[in-house]
C-alpha cells in the first residue's frame, strides 16, 4: 500500500486540507473508489477504511492481478466532516456539484478540478453516496442514463437493485456522470446509512465491491456470488408523501412487502397526539426508502416503493 496525496488546499487560519487516497497494486489505472463528499457521510468513509484494510491484507497475499492499480479516496472533503458540517465552507457548497470542475474557479470546483484530474483515466469508478433526503435505502448500484450505463456489468456487484435514473440538469455536474463522459464504468453504491455506522450494510457493501473487482479480473478473491440483481428504472418507483406535518412514527421495515391500502405510516400531531394523517400503501409494492426522522412536514417524500415482482 501506498499513501498519495490527491489534493493540498492551503489554509491561512488552520492547517491544510489534504485529501489522501491508497494506492494497491501498480500497472494500468483500473478501479478508483471514492468515500464521502459531504461532512455527514460517515458511513461511506467508514465503508472505504474497511476497504482500505481488506485490500492491504489482499496486496500482502498477493490478491491484487498483477499489472493493475487501485485507488481508494475514504474522504474527499475532511474540511466539512471536522467542523460536522455538510457542505463545504461559509458558502455551504457541495463539491460533488461541481465537477468536472474549474482549476481557477470557487474554493469547491478547485477541488473537483483537482480530484478529477487525478482519477478520470481509471477504467473502473465506484463512489459511495447518499441520497439529499434522510432515510434509509435498500442496498443498491445506481447509474446515470448518459448513454455510456452498463447494467450488466452493474449486476456483477451482486447487491439486489440496481436503480438507472435520468439525470436532471443539475446530475451534470456530478462525479458519476463526469467519470461517464470520460468512458470510465461509474457506479454508485448506496447503503442504509449515512451519518450513522451499521456494520452489517458496511460488510455487505465492501463484499459487493470486492466481488465486483475480482470478475473484472481485478483481485483474486473467493467471495459469495450475492444476489441476482433486479434493474430498476427510478422513474417506475412510486414515491410516497406527507399531506401534513407533525411527528412520524413508521409502520413498516426496509425491504417489506406491503399490499395496496396497507399503513406504512402515521403522523402525529406533536402537541395533543391525536393521528393526522394515516399513510397507506397507494400500490402493491417492495420498501425501497424509509424516512427515519423524528419530524416531518407536509409534502415530505417519506417512502419509495418498487411495484411489486410476480410470485
Amino acid at each position: 500500500m501506498h499513501t498519495k496525496e490527491i489534493i493540498t488546499l492551503q489554509s491561512t487560519y488552520r492547517e491544510d486540507m489534504k485529501v489522501k487516497g491508497f494506492l494497491f497494486g501498480k500497472g494500468d489505472k483500473a478501479a478508483c473508489i471514492v468515500g464521502s463528499f459531504r461532512g455527514n457521510e460517515i458511513q461511506q468513509m467508514y465503508i472505504c477504511s474497511r476497504l482500505v484494510q481488506a485490500l492491504r491484507d489482499l496486496e500482502n497475499s498477493g490478491g491484487i492481478c498483477v499489472g493493475k492499480q487501485i485507488l481508494v479516496i475514504p474522504n474527499a472533503n475532511p474540511y466539512s466532516m471536522n467542523v460536522g458540517q455538510k457542505f463545504f465552507g461559509m458558502e455551504e457548497s457541495d463539491i460533488n456539484r461541481m465537477f468536472p470542475g474549474n482549476e481557477k474557479g470557487e474554493t469547491t470546483s478547485r477541488i473537483a478540478a483537482a480530484l478529477f484530474k487525478e482519477i478520470a483515466d481509471y477504467s473502473y469508478g465506484i463512489q459511495f453516496s447518499s441520497f439529499s433526503i434522510a432515510g434509509e435505502f435498500a442496498p443498491h448500484v445506481r447509474m446515470m442514463k448518459t448513454g455510456y450505463q452498463n447494467t450488466s456489468l452493474a449486476n456483477l456487484f451482486g447487491l439486489p437493485y440496481v436503480v438507472v435514473k435520468k439525470p436532471a440538469p443539475i446530475d451534470t455536474k456530478t462525479l458519476n456522470y463526469n467519470w461517464q463522459t470520460e468512458m470510465t464504468a461509474a457506479f454508485l453504491v448506496y447503503t442504509n446509512k449515512t451519518f450513522e455506522i451499521d456494520d452489517k450494510s458496511a460488510r455487505q457493501a465492501v463484499a459487493a465491491v470486492l466481488r465486483f473487482l475480482t470478475r473484472m479480473g481485478i483481485l483474486r478473491y473467493e467471495s459469495h456470488s450475492g444476489y441476482i440483481s433486479h434493474v430498476i428504472m427510478e422513474e417506475d418507483l412510486t414515491n410516497v408523501y406527507t399531506e401534513c406535518a407533525g411527528i412520524f412514527k413508521g409502520l413498516t421495515e426496509l425491504g417489506e412487502a406491503v399490499r395496496y391500502g396497507q399503513p406504512l405510516a402515521q403522523i402525529m400531531d406533536p402537541m395533543e397526539g391525536s393521528i393526522r394523517q394515516m399513510i397507506l400503501a397507494p400500490t402493491d409494492g417492495i420498501v425501497f426508502f424509509t424516512h427515519k426522522e423524528a419530524l416531518v412536514t407536509q409534502y415530505d417524500m417519506v417512502y419509495r416503493l418498487i411495484h411489486r415482482m410476480h410470485e
